[in-house]
């Protein structure tokens, strides 16, 4: 089936990066992906090509940019074919947007990667970006166009508000997660507690010490990703040792690199919870997904009627 601006008002592509999720975002907004063709050459080349008209379409690309790099190549070549096709505005939509964790120069001689991506995508010719969660809000400086930052906690929060929260505290798993634990405290109406922890190298976390009452407290553990899960589960231990009861974290995008699926598994937590951002490696009975796949139609359909986004977090 194809898409135009005269069947729908705007026209959405995925990449291959996470496809579930784009036809969820289509779904939702009340249209199906226009076709293209995306493939690789035997030596890993990537090629593509638009299978129908954009031009003058206002255009939206869905593409998390997680590992491996083909995935950041895929977006870029698929912007440039928009533009090139005379595609009237093309909107990146990056639910997660990788390389965001190397955002400053904290040391000698090394990149500042989340810059490099920015200005990548600039060259491509992108007229906007959407996006979630990014590790540092400041990246959106990164960038010479508009940029509309959505957040986990429009799901989450209301997925969380299914439990019992009389008995609940937020913890926030390290100093860098405190702000965003302490919004998710304020909207749940609990209290909040933080976990001081020193990283002596990189994807590797020791728990120093718990602020706050968690003894004979349900808990959640509040991120905004999980990789290898060290933290998390770290976290946990330490939380059960001071006698929490009831443990789950929520996290808005899961990478689950590595050992996370195993430590996850393993650890004292009832239940991660995190949204459908980056598609799952494996299924895991400790681990539940909530799409955002709502949230992302409605912004996109605010951004093409020229409406402003920060009002889906007013409420």
């Amino acid at each position: 089936m194809r898409t135009s601006r005269k069947d729908s008002p705007v026209a959405i592509f995925g990449g291959r990066s996470n496809p579930a999720l784009a036809r969820k975002i289509a779904e939702s907004y009340g249209t199906t992906l226009g076709e293209v063709t995306i493939r690789d050459f035997a030596d890993g080349e990537i090629y593509v090509r638009f299978e129908e008209s954009i031009r003058g379409a206002d255009l939206f690309i869905i593409q998390s940019t997680h590992p491996n790099a083909d995935h950041w190549m895929e977006l870029l070549l698929m912007i440039d074919a928009a533009k090139r096709a005379s595609a009237a505005r093309v909107t990146a939509v990056i639910p997660y947007f990788g390389y965001a964790r190397q955002e400053r120069k904290d040391q000698p001689r090394v990149s500042i990667a989340a810059k490099l991506m920015a200005n990548m995508l600039t060259t491509a010719g992108v007229d906007r970006i959407l996006t979630m969660e990014l590790h540092a809000p400041q990246i959106q400086g990164f960038f010479d166009v508009p940029v509309d930052h959505l957040y986990g906690s429009g799901v989450l929060i209301d997925y969380l508000k299914q439990f019992d929260l009389e008995n609940f505290v937020v913890v926030a798993p390290d100093v860098g997660a405190l702000k965003m634990a302490r919004a998710y405290a304020q909207k749940l109406g609990v209290n909040l507690a933080l976990i001081d922890k020193r990283r002596p190298r990189q994807n590797e976390a020791r728990v120093m010490n718990i602020i706050g009452d968690v003894e004979g407290k349900n808990v959640v553990i509040i991120d905004d990703i999980v990789d290898t899960a060290g933290t998390l589960t770290r976290a946990a231990q330490a939380l059960r040792e001071k006698g929490a009861l009831e443990i789950m974290a929520a996290c808005t995008h899961g990478l689950l690199s590595g050992p996370a699926y195993d430590r996850i598994e393993a650890s004292p937590m009832e239940r991660l919870i995190i949204t459908d951002t980056i598609p799952l490696k494996r299924p895991s009975e400790s681990i539940e997904v909530v799409s955002v796949s709502s949230l992302f139609s409605k912004a996109i359909r605010h951004i093409y009627t020229d409406r402003s986004v920060s009002t889906l977090f007013k409420d």
